[in-house]
């Protein structure tokens, strides 16, 4: 049973992998024996030695996702460092919090290019090389907020319906290559997008009153999802939103 979960030999890109939910699943993947590509805008030296310390072989890139060429520019380097590209971990995005009333066409444009426009064209310049072996795992990050609309967060929410579809959409027509694309939609976690709700006495505790696991979620609760998806184990599994939340949903 443990071979199902074997991640040896694979080559992993994860974006947003410098700190929180990004971490948190490469070490799974790693810990299952994959070999990391980070990717983030800022350095994810952090990571990358906790990843080697594993010993699996791992690089980083440095990178802003929404600067013209950058995303063939991702692919091109783990194709250089690995030779191939196993599995896609879109995690990279930002949140941007205004009332609807006063939300702004710069924060509504930047947050809809980052958590959805590139989830699209990354998966697609990954995907080019994976139709070649016909083997493939592609996860994507989308939220709670694909099914609720949240409050004053208007972009995120509609960023994360979007890669909820595309996930459903690659999957209708990518399945028949070998490569599986699934999504996970973590509850609210312990990272930098929810520290201004932590602490806010009145919302953390409105939060908490509706989990059952009666906490926030942590990088760690994504990782064993995150080697499933991104495992054999998962080789039926395409186009699903896979919901880690604590009960959130269940309420």
């Amino acid at each position: 049973m443990t071979n199902l979960f074997d991640l040896t030999g694979k080559s992993a890109i994860v974006t947003g992998a410098s700190t929180g939910l990004g971490q948190g699943m490469t070490l799974g993947l790693a810990k299952a024996g994959a070999d990391v590509l980070l990717v983030d805008h800022v350095s994810s030296e952090e990571t990358l030695i906790k990843v080697k310390a594993l010993g699996r072989k791992c690089d980083q890139l440095v990178i802003n996702l929404m600067k013209e060429n950058s995303l063939q520019t991702v692919v091109d380097k783990a194709l250089d460092v690995f030779g191939k590209v196993d599995i896609l971990i879109n995690n990279a995005g930002i949140i941007r919090r205004t009332p609807a009333i006063d939300f702004s066409e710069k924060d509504w444009d930047e947050v809809m290019h980052l958590n959805s426009r590139v989830v699209f064209f990354l998966s697609q310049a990954v995907a080019k090389d994976m139709m070649k072996r016909k083997y493939g795992k592609i996860i994507n990050v989308a939220s709670l907020l694909a099914f609720q609309g949240g409050i004053t967060v208007p972009s995120y929410s509609a960023s994360k319906g979007a890669v909820a579809q595309i996930t459903k959409a690659l999957a209708n027509e990518w399945a028949k290559f070998g490569i599986n694309i699934n999504a996970i939609a973590p509850g609210y976690m312990a990272t930098n997008n929810t520290k201004a709700l932590r602490e806010d006495p009145v919302r953390s505790k409105s939060i908490l009153d509706r989990i059952p696991a009666d906490r926030w979620g942590t990088p760690e609760d994504l990782q064993g999802t995150a080697v499933f998806l991104a495992s054999k184990a998962s080789d039926y599994v395409n186009g699903h939103i896979l919901v880690v939340d604590g009960g959130w949903m269940a309420r």
